[in-house]
């Protein structure tokens, strides 16, 4: 192969992982990956949805990755979400736009209407926005970060609101201390259902299947369920979610930060500082552990979610974008 030869074909697997977290990691240096996270959530893929994936192969190693599938959070047959990455030392050789055709070619021939992705406006990413941007994909939702350490926040001054939530009858678990609940898992996934659909998040969403939910969610190697907090009412026996009444999520990311899944109350329970207790939980028993960054996200129109995490210490970071293309119109 000269410096401009390259191949493209089907990801071999496990052989490929190292190589191509090596692309992703290098493409997204903020959000790095590990060869055993990208098995753990190729293994995590609900077998119901469509998903095709190729890599682009030069010199012997894997220097572009690209996948597209359906969207599993808001799915519509006609709706797919999709990936595409080159590693920095390869680019300006065609792979990117050789990937990109054959997996939109894939979807066309499935009569896709819509594709999506997401991109953060830091500058890394600044050439693959132009690459969307020249294939006629338009910004069409924002989602913002926001980043907290907890070794720079005085978390003593939360606990006049840990001692009204407790007043109320609120207790709250971690995730790991209610293991002994053999209902745990199946009452977290219909309160992840129920919070969400409340969750301004520009989609009509879709509620995964309970096997694919949970090893999603809380079998991720990421997920630290020692740090994540679920709010009860010992009293209440919902007939969906037992005494569960909201739940707060964090998961570790490689490079030593944390970040926040999902955080909701139910609309009973709201107005009441539960959600932001459940964060303060997070916060101090990352504290309690050794302290570290905790970064969340928030889409733009969740302005009481972006008001709370401000006033907990949280500072607003990167922007992460939605773009969309219109197959019909393109």
């Amino acid at each position: 192969m000269n410096g401009t030869d390259f191949v493209l074909r089907a990801p071999r697997k496990p052989g490929d992982y190292p190589d191509a977290a090596a692309v992703l990691s290098s493409a997204d240096p903020e959000w790095p990956v590990t060869p055993e996270l990208l098995r753990v959530w190729d293994e995590a893929q609900d077998p119901g949805l469509f998903l095709t994936e190729l890599v682009a192969e030069q010199g012997g190693r894997v220097v572009g990755v690209g996948r597209i599938g359906h969207d599993d959070f808001a799915f519509e047959e006609w709706r797919y979400w999709g990936n595409l990455s080159v590693h920095p030392d390869a680019r300006g050789r065609g792979i990117g736009g050789a990937l990109y055709a054959e997996l939109l070619e894939r979807v066309r021939a499935r009569g896709a209407r819509e594709i999506r992705t997401m991109l953060s406006d830091q500058p890394h990413h600044a050439p693959g926005r132009a690459f969307l941007e020249r294939r006629g994909f338009q910004v069409v939702w924002e989602r913002y970060e926001s980043r907290l350490d907890t070794r720079q926040v005085d978390l003593s001054r939360f606990d006049e609101l840990l001692a009204g939530v407790a007043a109320d009858g609120v207790e709250l678990r971690s995730i790991a201390d209610l293991a002994r609940d053999p209902e745990r898992d199946r009452r977290l996934w219909e309160l992840d259902w129920k919070l969400f659909q409340d969750v301004p998040m520009g989609n009509a969403l879709t509620k995964r299947p309970f096997e694919a939910w949970v090893k999603q969610e809380l079998e991720d190697p990421t997920f630290a369920p020692e740090l994540s907090f679920v709010a009860l009412r010992p009293e209440l026996d919902d007939p969906l979610t037992g005494p569960y009444v909201g739940y707060s999520t964090l998961g570790r990311n490689p490079a030593g930060f944390y970040y926040i899944g999902m955080t909701g109350v139910r609309r009973e329970d709201r107005g009441r500082g539960i959600a932001k207790a459940l964060k303060v939980a997070a916060m101090r028993a990352l504290a309690a552990a050794g302290g570290g960054e905790i970064r969340t996200f928030n889409d733009k129109p969740n302005a009481a979610m972006l008001g709370m995490n401000e006033k907990l210490g949280f500072v607003r970071g990167p922007t992460h974008l939605r773009y969309e293309l219109k197959l019909e119109e393109a």
